[in-house]
C-alpha cells in the first residue's frame, strides 16, 4: 500500500511540473488554433540549458529556469518565424525547428546524451532541505506556487489589449485583421510564450529528476493534449478563463495519477505511449460521436412525430 502511495505522490509531482507544459499547448492549440510540435524539442530544450548552466557554470537554480524561459522563447520565435514570414505551414514549421533543435540540445549538453545532477543543488533539493520534505512533497510544493503565480500571470495579460488580441486571433483572424491588429506579430508572440513556458518546464522537471535527456520531451504534444482534453471534461463547465487556465493543470495531474495507476496494475512502460495516444484518440473523438448520436436521436424523434 506504501508502494502505491509513494507512487501516486511521485505522479502528482510530475504532472503539477509538466502542467506549466500543458499551459504552454494549450494557449497555442486552443487559443492560436496551431498545432504546434515544436513543444518535444522545446521541452528538452529547458532542460539541457537548466543542467548544463547548474552543472558547467555553476548558476543559480532560479536563475537557471529563467534562462530555460528565455530559450524557450528563442525556440518559438524560430517556428514563428517559419510560420509568418517565410509562410510555412504551422505544423511544418514546427517540426522543422524540433528536428534542429535535437542537435542544438547535444550542442549545449557537449555532444553528451544525458547530464546528471545528482550532486548539485536545485530548486527542488533546496524545498526539501529547507522544509525537511521528500523530493516528490517538495516537487508539488514548488510547482504549485509557481502554477499560482503563473496562471494569475497568464490571467492578467490574456485580459489586457495585447492578450485579448492574441486570443481573439485564434478566434477570427480575418476580424481582428480588419480591426488593424497585425495577426502575424501575434501568431509570434503567442508561439514565443507557449515555447518559453513549455521549457521552463522541461527546466523543472529537470531538477526534480535531477538529469537532463535529449529524450526527455519526446510524446510531450500528446501528453499535453491529454491534459487539456482531461481538464475540460472535469472543469469544462466553468465559464471564467481563470478557472479554464487551472484545469490545464488540474489534467496534467490527473493524467500521471492514471498513468501511475495502470503502471501499478501491470501495464509494461513501453506501452505508455500505445496507451496515451489511444485514449488521446478516444478522448477527442467522443464529444464528436456524442454531437452525432445527439443530432441522429433528434433526426428520428422528429421523423416519428411527422
Amino acid at each position: 500500500m506504501s508502494g502505491i502511495f509513494v507512487a501516486l505522490q511521485g505522479a502528482a509531482a510530475q504532472g503539477v511540473l509538466w502542467g506549466m507544459m500543458v499551459l504552454g499547448v494549450y494557449i497555442t492549440f486552443r487559443l492560436l488554433d496551431i498545432a504546434d510540435l515544436t513543444v518535444d524539442g522545446s521541452f528538452a530544450l529547458g532542460g539541457c540549458v537548466c543542467a548544463t548552466l547548474i552543472l558547467g557554470y555553476n548558476v543559480d537554480p532560479v536563475v537557471a529556469l529563467l534562462a530555460a524561459f528565455l530559450a524557450g522563447a528563442a525556440a518559438g520565435a524560430v517556428t514563428g518565424i517559419l510560420h509568418t514570414v517565410l509562410e510555412i505551414p504551422a505544423i511544418l514549421a514546427g517540426i522543422l525547428t524540433q528536428i534542429s533543435l535535437w542537435s542544438v540540445n547535444l550542442r549545449i549538453m557537449g555532444g553528451k546524451s544525458n547530464l546528471p545532477l545528482l550532486k548539485t543543488t536545485t530548486l527542488i533539493s533546496g524545498v526539501s532541505d529547507t522544509f525537511n520534505i521528500t523530493q516528490a512533497q517538495a516537487s508539488i510544493l514548488a510547482g504549485l506556487m509557481l502554477a499560482v503565480l503563473i496562471i494569475a500571470v497568464l490571467y492578467w495579460f490574456f485580459g489586457t489589449e495585447l492578450g485579448s488580441a492574441l486570443r481573439a486571433t485564434g478566434n477570427n483572424e480575418d476580424m481582428i485583421r480588419a480591426l488593424g491588429v497585425n495577426t502575424n506579430k501575434m501568431k509570434l508572440f503567442g508561439l514565443m510564450l507557449s515555447n518559453a513556458l513549455v521549457s521552463f518546464s522541461g527546466a523543472l522537471v529537470c531538477q526534480h529528476q535531477k538529469y537532463a535527456d535529449i529524450n526527455m520531451g519526446r510524446g510531450a504534444i500528446v501528453i499535453g493534449l491529454a491534459a487539456i482534453v482531461i481538464g475540460e471534461v472535469l472543469m469544462g463547465r466553468l465559464i471564467n478563463f481563470a478557472c479554464k487556465l487551472s484545469s490545464v493543470v488540474v489534467g496534467s495531474v490527473v493524467y500521471f495519477l492514471i498513468r501511475a495507476i495502470v503502471l501499478q496494475i501491470g501495464l509494461q512502460t513501453n506501452d505508455m505511449n500505445l496507451f496515451t495516444a489511444v485514449f488521446v484518440a478516444a478522448a477527442l473523438s467522443f464529444p464528436v460521436l456524442m454531437a452525432k448520436w445527439k443530432a441522429r436521436q433528434a433526426y428520428s424523434e422528429n421523423g416519428e412525430e411527422e
